[in-house]
């Protein structure tokens, strides 16, 4: 067995007083597509933003490369993307700069890049146009170029199909696939059934994990 690239081991969580789940251990590694699953309220978004470090467990430990993540958090910002529950950009901002900024922060693209990555998403001639203007899905899709722009192995995705219409599901699917079968790794909460399932898929349900 390879060695896990992201680990959690005795991973405890506990919000508001209550605990939502404990002793959870867990391997990523490359090629792997971990779909977490569970009712409303059993920790999947807590439990990304434990593995993306945007969160303290209640008791166990994060591990990237066999090393604790608190002692390495440059490592993990160039090995993982985030992409939550909201679109995560500026509405008055163009797509082209949102996506500009947010490349900024870790891995700088160039315009072509970012009108290429528009265009894989289905935003051809929106380069310019201010999200605000623009659908749900649209926003959500800007967000979703992120990863067509030289993105990094680890991918974590909180309910990324959320105002897809057919084809952008449909799209994303495939490309998530497409990543794993290249060797990436995804985590991901999805209310969503796969229909592109790569070799390496398997699923966690916090709900039978219940404290």
């Amino acid at each position: 067995m390879s060695s896990p690239f992201l680990e959690a081991v005795a991973l405890s969580c506990e919000r508001d007083w209550r605990l939502l789940f404990e002793h959870l251990d867990l391997r990523i590694t490359g090629g792997e597509m971990l779909q977490v699953a569970g009712p409303n309220g059993s920790g999947k978004t807590s439990l990304l933003r434990l593995l993306s470090g945007l969160m303290q467990p209640t008791a166990g430990e994060v591990r990237l490369n066999g090393r604790s993540l608190e002692s390495q958090r440059g490592e993990l910002a160039r090995n993982l993307l985030w992409i939550g529950h909201s679109a995560g950009i500026k509405g008055l901002l163009t797509a082209e700069e949102n996506l500009t900024w947010l490349c900024a922060l870790h891995q700088p693209a160039t315009r072509e890049a970012i009108w290429q990555a528009l265009a894989e998403v289905g935003l051809r001639g929106f380069e310019d146009v201010p999200c605000h203007t623009l659908s749900a899905g649209q926003q959500r899709r800007v967000g979703l170029a992120r990863l067509h722009l030289s993105p990094p192995p680890m991918w974590i995705l909180d309910e990324p199909f959320t105002a897809l219409d057919k084809q952008g599901v449909a799209q994303l699917e495939r490309h998530l696939a497409e990543h794993c079968e290249r060797g990436g790794m995804v985590v991901m909460t999805t209310h969503h059934t796969l229909g592109d399932r790569p070799a390496g898929y398997r699923e966690l349900d916090l709900g039978q994990r219940a404290a």
